[in-house]
């Protein structure tokens, strides 16, 4: 091998090192805000529903502040490199969504689709080929939701707060069903969902102990 060839491949892997380094540090800035959002949301657990709301719009600008890091991600991918860098930010965006899917079944109790997460978190269309969501960080934190909120189940009753374990039930069943209709390969995803069956587990059994004091509503158990 010539020299001029050698020195060509030092640029290139010194090119690529420099590359890795920025995409780190902002990797590691996501990171911090994921962290404080999930210290911050993990105050559901021990907060009065009717506090709740509060609690949410003080989450909100610390979730909306996701949004300058996945641009400047963006902005060092180059074109049609997702998939060779994905790996370094996968498990920080799939907290980011986790937060954000949270946050709007805590608001709205509904659930927040993969281009509604994408477009919380500052995600454009025009970035697929440098960063975006995929499908299967997507999916892997609406299983970390389903989680939480079978937790948030047993703690809601701790507080005095019957409704909340019936509305997460009928709301983790339904997302139960729809992973069960994906053909899921993917074998770290499909023991994830696998275990999903415990969680609706704990929360049918707080469901059942609420219904049988008849501690909620009995309008709202059959719904």
């Amino acid at each position: 091998m010539d020299l001029q060839n050698l020195e060509y491949i030092n640029r290139l892997l010194d090119k690529d090192v420099d590359l890795r380094e920025k995409i780190k540090d902002q990797v590691t800035e996501l990171d911090k805000k994921t962290r404080t959002l999930s210290g911050m949301l993990n105050k559901i657990h021990s907060t009065p529903t009717g506090q709740l709301p509060s609690l949410i719009d003080s989450v909100t600008p610390y979730l909306e502040s996701c949004r300058e890091t996945t641009a400047a991600l963006a902005e060092l991918i180059p074109p049609n490199q997702f998939w060779r860098w994905k790996d370094m930010w996968s498990f920080s965006l799939r907290n980011a969504v986790f937060s954000a899917t949270l946050v709007e079944f805590l608001r709205n109790g509904s659930l927040l689709s993969l281009s509604q997460a994408s477009e919380v978190l500052g995600i454009k269309d025009e970035w697929q080929d440098r960063f975006a969501l995929s499908a299967e960080d997507y999916l892997h934190a609406l299983i970390s939701l389903v989680n939480e909120l079978s937790r948030l189940a047993v703690n809601s009753v701790t507080l005095g707060d019957f409704e909340q374990p019936i509305k997460i039930s009928f709301f983790v069943k339904d997302l139960f069903a729809g992973f069960a209709m994906l053909n899921l390969k993917n074998d770290t995803l499909r023991r994830r969902y696998d275990s999903l069956k415990y969680d609706i587990k704990k929360i049918e059994e707080v469901v059942y102990d609420v219904s049988l004091r008849k501690l909620a509503p009995a309008k709202l158990n059959r719904e």
